[in-house]
């Protein structure tokens, strides 16, 4: 049964030079406790697929539900974990967690938001940093925090907007063993936007590649049928999760081959002839220059015979 859904919706925004389509007849359905990664180029419309989900923008056509209810606006039954961590500078681990905390459970005791903000920071092995401020932490830390304060929101759904794409290889690899260990534990519904098929692969349950714009769109999902726990190092050599690898980058090519269609324009060239060089520098001098074509007058010559 679908817990949470996108129906037939679209979206485009203005531009300088007119209105351009983003997305359009999206249609998504993600089970309760599922985890869905969505695939695309870079500039696709990942990001605002994701904004429609959360709520951030409205779409043009179509409906956005959860649980059943329509989805008008950001709301903390959605937690978003955005590319660029999003934390307050002048504020601790301990304060950028507690802000999201206080704001989600105003009924609760002190004691037990407290409580609640240190288990989430323990979550992601971060407790011996709680009192630290973001610019005291690495990338990875950072991104640690953004995730623990999405999950200390108890939210409905866990969105990720590319959280992992700034980071360095060791430190990406070990973050998405984090999530997935922490996903396993509640079992919260996710949905991973990603450019990056093996992160798609170690991770979800179903991955959907979106085409190329403008006016993008959902492809037919594909099943990840590899058993959990998944080892990346295991994985490498498994040829179920190599023919899965080559199904979806497949697609994707697919989608960037279209993409590159031929276009013919009608140029226009300059109404502007060049300097004749060929006369001499001291001509040039006497006001030689570059002549507009209709400047130029066709003279008849009468040839003399000697």
């Amino acid at each position: 049964m679908s817990f949470f859904e996108i129906r037939s919706a679209s979206k485009s925004f203005r531009t300088a030079s007119g209105t351009t389509c983003v997305l359009r007849d999206i249609n998504l359905s993600v089970a309760r406790g599922e985890f869905v990664a969505i695939v695309g180029y870079s500039g696709s419309g990942k990001t605002t697929l994701i904004n429609l989900l959360a709520g951030l923008v409205r779409p043009d056509g179509g409906s956005v539900t959860l649980d059943g209810k329509p989805v008008t606006g950001p709301g903390p039954d959605r937690g978003m974990v955005f590319q660029n961590y999003s934390l307050l500078p002048w504020l601790t681990v301990t304060q950028n967690v507690a802000l999201a905390v206080d704001q989600c459970f105003p009924a609760w005791d002190a004691e037990r938001r407290r409580a609640h903000v240190e288990r989430h920071i323990a979550m992601v092995n971060l407790t011996p940093h709680a009192a630290k401020l973001p610019r005291q932490l690495s990338g990875g830390q950072r991104q640690r925090v953004a995730v623990a304060r999405g999950l200390a929101m108890d939210p409905q759904v866990l969105l990720l907007d590319e959280p992992l794409g700034a980071l360095d290889a060791l430190t990406r690899g070990t973050l998405q063993e984090e999530i997935v260990r922490i996903w396993e534990g509640d079992k919260k519904t996710v949905v991973l936007i990603t450019n990056d098929v093996d992160e798609a692969l170690l991770m979800a349950d179903r991955i959907i590649p979106l085409t190329t714009g403008p006016g993008a769109t959902l492809d037919a999902p594909v099943p990840v049928t590899l058993e959990r726990p998944r080892v990346r190092k295991d994985l490498n050599h498994d040829p179920e999760f190599k023919r899965l690898r080559a199904l979806v980058t497949q697609r994707l090519l697919g989608f960037g081959a279209r993409r590159q269609t031929t276009q013919t324009r009608r140029l226009a060239l300059p109404n502007v002839l060049p300097e004749d060089l060929t006369r001499g520098r001291p001509l040039l001098a006497w006001g030689m220059r570059a002549r507009r074509r209709d400047e130029v007058r066709e003279v008849p010559v009468t040839s003399v015979a000697g």
